[in-house]
C-alpha cells in the first residue's frame, strides 16, 4: 500500500515525485517508457528558470530531464517501468493495474502527458519512419543535405524547423494561415535563418512515394487548389516533420474523471472530481503547456496530497 502513485514521469510526474519524496510519503512512480515525455526529445530549452542555458550553449530537454530524474532519486520514490492497463479510482483505495501486477494507494496523481497530433491524411501512417517524423532531435540528422518540410506554425514548429536547418539544405514551413502563431522572438530568429522558407495558406492532404516519402499533395486553404510537390530527382526523397500540437493521453480515465475535449479537469489545487485523485501536466485542461507549468502542476499536486493525507481526508 502506497501513500501515492504517480502515473507518468514527465516534468509534472517527476516534480510530483520530488515533492512527495521530500514529504516522506511512500511514493511510487510508474512510467512505461523513458522519463521526460515530449520534452525529452526537444533539442533546446531556453526558457526554464534556472536552466543551464547561456550565450555559448543551450541545455537540451534530455539533459534537463536527466537532472530531474537524479534529483527525484535522492528522495526515495520507488520506480516501476510498466504500462498501465486499467485504473480503479472511485473507491477509497485506488488500484492501478499493469501487466506486471496491481498497485494500490490512498492517492493517485495523473501525469500521463500528451502525444503528437497527426495530420490525418492518406499516407501519413505508411510513411512514418520513412520520411515522416514527429521528433526533430531523433530524425533530423537523417536528412542532412536534403529538403525538409515542417508542418505547423507555433513555437514548437518554428523552433524545431531551426534545429532541422542545421542538417537540411532547405527547410520549408507549411502553415495553414498567412502568418505564424509563434512568439515574436522566435519569428525574428527564424526570419534571419537563410535556410528557412514558408508555404503559406497550405495544408498537406496526401503523402506518397515508392518506399520512401518523395511526393506530397498540398492544398491552398483559400482557393482549394491542390498541387503536387515532388522530391528533387537527385535526392529521391524528402522529409516531413509534423508539429501541430498534442492530444492528451487520457483514454484510461474515461468514465471516471471529468474531462473537457479529452483533457482532465482539475482545480487550482490539481484536485479532480474524485477524492484522492489529482492531475498535473499536459493532460490537464489549462491555457498554457510548458515545462515550467508542468513542474508547477506536479509540485502543487504533491503538496495537496501531503496536506490531504495529514488532515486525514483520504482515510
Amino acid at each position: 500500500m502506497y501513500d501515492v502513485i504517480i502515473i507518468g514521469a514527465g516534468p509534472a510526474g517527476l516534480s510530483a515525485g520530488l515533492y512527495c519524496g521530500r514529504s516522506r510519503l511512500n511514493t511510487l512512480i510508474i512510467e512505461k517508457a523513458s522519463d521526460g515525455g515530449q520534452i525529452a526529445i526537444t533539442d533546446e530549452i531556453e526558457n526554464y528558470p534556472g536552466g543551464l542555458s547561456n550565450e555559448e550553449s543551450t541545455e537540451s530537454g534530455s539533459d534537463l530531464i536527466a537532472r530531474m530524474t537524479r534529483q527525484v532519486a535522492q528522495f526515495g520514490a520507488e520506480r516501476v517501468s510498466a504500462t498501465v492497463t486499467k485504473v480503479e479510482l472511485e473507491d477509497k483505495i485506488k488500484k492501478v493495474h499493469t501487466h506486471d501486477g496491481v498497485y494500490e494507494a490512498k492517492a493517485v496523481i495523473v501525469a500521463n502527458g500528451a502525444h503528437p497530433r497527426l495530420i490525418g491524411c492518406p499516407g501519413e501512417k505508411e510513411f512514418t519512419g520513412r520520411g515522416v517524423s514527429y521528433c526533430a532531435t531523433c530524425d533530423a540528422s537523417f536528412f542532412e543535405d536534403f529538403e525538409v518540410y515542417v508542418v505547423g506554425g507555433g513555437d514548437t514548429a518554428v523552433e524545431e524547423a531551426m534545429y532541422i536547418s542545421k542538417f537540411a539544405r532547405k527547410v520549408t514551413i507549411i502553415h495553414r494561415r498567412d502568418e505564424l502563431r509563434a512568439t515574436e522572438s522566435i519569428k525574428e530568429r527564424a526570419s534571419k535563418n537563410e535556410k528557412i522558407h514558408f508555404m503559406w495558406n497550405s495544408v498537406v492532404t496526401k503523402l506518397d512515394g515508392d518506399g520512401l516519402l518523395s511526393r506530397m499533395t498540398v492544398k491552398d486553404t483559400q482557393t482549394g487548389e491542390e498541387r503536387v510537390v515532388e522530391a528533387d530527382p537527385e535526392d529521391g526523397l524528402f522529409g516531413v516533420f509534423v508539429f501541430i500540437g498534442f492530444l492528451p493521453n487520457s483514454e484510461l480515465y474515461e468514465g471516471q474523471l471529468e474531462m473537457e475535449d479529452n483533457y482532465i479537469i482539475g482545480d487550482e489545487r490539481m484536485r479532480t472530481n474524485l477524492k484522492g485523485v489529482y492531475v498535473a501536466g499536459d493532460i490537464r485542461i489549462k491555457p498554457f503547456r510548458q515545462v515550467v507549468t508542468a513542474t508547477s502542476d506536479g509540485a502543487i499536486a504533491a503538496m495537496q496530497v501531503e496536506h490531504d493525507l495529514a488532515a486525514g481526508e483520504l482515510d
